[in-house]
């Protein structure tokens, strides 16, 4: 009974140095993302699209969105548009923003071009941005 104890104790430690050392690698990736992304410098090769810069630069676009910094959630969404942009997503994003800081025809201009990126299949950015379209149309009616 000891030794399966001892035995069970050893594989646990293994697994727990292979779970640290995993998670070592993936704070390692993390950091280099992140090392890769600056705001404001997003750029991608013509027709290209760099996910991982997107990705970060969506992600505090959003955070800075949700806490009400409309202007610091522009720039980021700017940054992800620029690292793909040929992204329906990415142009709502910038879209909302816009719209949030009170910039009708710009929100416009963004909820367009993602409405109309049409490809064999719509997607949820681009329908979120044809409702967006509708709305922001029917504010303008007297």
């Amino acid at each position: 009974m000891g030794d399966q104890i001892e035995a069970t104790n050893k594989l646990v430690q293994q697994q727990q140095d292979q779970l640290e050392r995993q998670q070592q690698e993936i704070e390692a990736i993390k950091a280099s993302q992140n090392q890769n992304y600056r705001p404001g410098v997003a750029t991608s090769a013509p027709g290209g699209c760099d996910k991982g810069i997107e990705s970060v630069a969506s992600q505090r676009g959003g955070d800075s969105f949700a806490a009400g910094d409309f202007n610091k959630a522009l720039g980021y969404y700017q940054d992800a548009l620029a690292a793909c942009p040929n992204d329906d997503r990415a142009d709502v994003n910038v879209a909302r923003a816009y719209e949030a800081l009170g910039n009708n025809a710009q929100a416009i201009t963004y909820y367009r071009k993602a409405a109309d990126s049409g490809g064999a299949t719509v997607t949820d950015a681009q329908e979120e941005a044809k409702a967006a379209l509708l709305r922001l149309q029917a504010s303008r009616l007297p």
